[in-house]
């Protein structure tokens, strides 16, 4: 009797045991995992921060070869440089990033995005500036660069809805909202102004 109670009392610890291990290896697999398309989601927003960042950097060349322009309407250069600044001081954590906080990124990149249409429609009343080869050099590294913010936000948005889509998966999202680590990551919005090309600069 005695030994076939040990032998009961075994085989539920090591069910108990396999259980644990199961769990265990099953909670690793999913925390590795979220770490990794967390990983992801980071290294796609620093692409981003990249583009818009050269964006911003080419600014005072553009400033520099309009300013010798004299008779170019000043308030319309001061709108650009004053949106850049804006623009430019917004820093956001991608490990803790909110909805809130990308909805101001977009905004401020969005008003320097249509502060620099607006100069550039301006600019079409100049030939002379609109002739300038450091003007020309700028349209095309900018156009560039406009372009480049498309394709890095959309790959973004990718790879968040990627992470959303895995962190919201039962029982994932129990594992997830127990550590409290992982939260949703908020999206680009599709008709943002900070992705959208000046008109300007389609080509015929």
């Amino acid at each position: 009797m005695n030994n076939k109670g040990c032998f009961g009392i075994g085989t539920i610890g090591l069910v108990l045991i396999g259980i644990v291990l199961v769990l265990f290896f099953w909670g690793k697999g999913v925390y590795n995992t979220l770490v990794t398309k967390d990983q992801d989601v980071q290294s796609k927003w620093s692409n981003i921060e990249t583009v818009y960042q050269k964006r911003a950097n080419l600014i005072p060349a553009l400033e520099n070869t309009v300013k010798s322009y004299a008779k170019f309407e000043k308030s319309t250069l001061t709108d650009v440089i004053t949106a850049r600044s804006k623009a430019t001081a917004i820093n956001i954590d991608p490990s803790n990033m909110t909805e809130a906080d990308l909805a101001k990124f977009q905004a401020a990149q969005g008003e320097l995005s249509g502060s620099l249409s607006r100069l550039m429609a301006v600019v079409e009343s100049y030939p002379n500036l609109k002739a300038d080869q450091q003007y020309i050099n700028f349209q095309r590294e900018y156009t560039a660069i406009e372009n480049s913010i498309r394709t890095e936000t959309v790959y973004y948005n990718d790879t968040a809805k990627d992470f959303n889509t895995y962190r919201k998966s039962f029982p994932n999202n129990i594992f997830a909202n127990f550590f409290g680590d992982f939260k949703d990551k908020p999206y680009f919005k599709a008709d943002a102004g900070a992705q959208k090309a000046p008109e300007v600069f389609k080509e015929e």
